[in-house]
């Protein structure tokens, strides 16, 4: 969940006992939770230091230009625990902070101090400290316990071959392999307890680092204008370049061609034709620009039909599957059937995928659009770009899309469209 209204949730859905042990995310997050202690604990330290020692320095001036860098530097340890997160739990969490001003020391201060951003990323430093205190005490225990546990028959087996002693190795085969049952049990359970403190932590920082979700929703819809206003000013542009200079000619050669008449009929012609030319030209040059705009396809038959010339259209095999037994509001075709286009374009452009799919079904939320492609994944948001422009554009009927994309793949774009808003 970030600030371009692109959410992505934490990917720590249920699994099967093998799954679990599999997923690679089990295993990305299990180095994190074993040092978060520490980093809370540092904190804790430096906060703890720096900020008593500002406020009190704040009467002589000096705790003044000290506590401008003591709150960059929790901002900036903020931003931090934004990029581990993705690394180590996959979610991606974009810094939500106010738009920086041009000048002005006054204006600079006034900014960091009143941005929400800033004290939320104090709460969730301070709050690394018990949290890491549990994540990393369980966690060291519970991994411990498993590394004794599991290598009992081999223990035994070093005893034997070698008159090793211990007292950590029974003294018999079935209780060595009950043991080392009771060890898989735990590491099953270990893994689940990851997993399970991921998606706690995951969504804690989501929360406290991703800002609220009416300050994202009112970011987006201001993109989302600004946005439009952009379309705007490029269909006036390619208006005046296009269709209307194309116009211009044909009325020129239609002048002329009006004006030799009866001297030089053979001229005529051939400014009639050059006329007849432009003006197909400017047709087309229309009919792609309303294309781009809102295809006629879309109105008169509806997202199964528009979709599936998408798809005939892509460089690859692309699967529809169109499933409502009614049609939704218009701006909600209309959003599903350009986040379709421009995600099957990036696909073409940046992916390398064989195949791709397209899903869109009718759920008690609303319309939920699904691309699925085979490529290389490792797709992310990038302010600006074009899967930031798609969220902002669900967004602006308070629409969400939803990003899954590995490295190595498969690429998920999910986009959930309510009917109502």
């Amino acid at each position: 969940m970030d600030s371009v209204a692109l959410k992505e949730r934490v990917p720590w859905g249920p699994k099967g006992p093998l799954g679990v042990l599999v997923d690679p995310m089990t295993w990305r997050a299990v180095p994190y939770l074993l040092v978060s202690a520490g980093v809370g604990i540092g904190w804790f330290v430096v906060l703890s230091m720096a900020v008593p020692l500002s406020l009190a320095l704040a009467v002589v001036w000096v705790g003044v230009p000290l506590g401008m860098a003591t709150v960059l530097m929790w901002r900036g340890g903020a931003m931090l625990e934004r990029r581990l997160l993705g690394a180590a739990f996959g979610i991606r969490i974009a810094d939500p902070y106010r738009e920086r001003p041009q000048r002005g020391l006054g204006r600079h201060i006034q900014w960091l101090l009143s941005d929400p951003a800033t004290w939320k990323d104090l709460g969730y430093l301070l709050m690394l400290l018990p949290l890491g205190l549990v994540e990393t005490a369980m966690s060291f225990g519970l991994w411990t316990a498993t590394a004794m546990l599991l290598p009992q028959p081999a223990l035994l087996a070093m005893k034997e071959g070698a008159g090793l002693r211990s007292e950590l190795i029974v003294d018999n085969w079935a209780g060595a392999w009950a043991l080392s049952a009771a060890g898989v049990a735990l590491l099953i359970l270990t893994a689940y307890f990851a997993r399970g403190m991921a998606w706690l932590h995951g969504t804690l920082a989501m929360l406290l680092l991703g800002g609220s979700e009416e300050e994202r929703l009112r970011a987006s819809r201001a993109r989302g204008i600004d946005a439009a206003e952009a379309e705007r000013r490029r269909i006036e542009r390619d208006l005046h370049d296009g269709a209307q200079q194309r116009l211009l000619s044909v009325a020129v050669d239609l002048g002329r061609a009006q004006a030799k008449f009866d001297s030089e009929p053979e001229t005529v012609r051939t400014l009639i034709a050059q006329a007849h030319a432009g003006t197909k030209a400017a047709i087309a040059e229309l009919r792609n620009l309303a294309r781009g705009i809102h295809p006629a396809i879309l109105s008169d038959r509806g997202l199964d039909a528009a979709l599936s010339g998408l798809a005939a259209r892509a460089p690859i095999r692309v699967d529809v599957a169109v499933e409502l037994e009614e049609r939704p509001p218009a701006a909600v075709e209309s959003i599903a059937y350009f986040i379709v286009a421009e995600t099957l374009a990036n696909m073409a452009k940046h992916s390398g995928a064989t195949e791709a799919s397209v899903t869109v079904i009718r759920d008690h939320r609303g319309v939920v659009v699904d691309v699925w492609d085979n490529g290389i994944g490792g797709a992310v948001v990038s302010p600006g770009g074009g899967l930031a422009g798609l969220a902002d554009r669900a967004a602006t009927i308070d629409g969400v899309l939803v990003l899954h994309s590995p490295v190595g793949g498969p690429t998920i774009v999910r986009a959930e469209l309510p009917c109502e808003w």
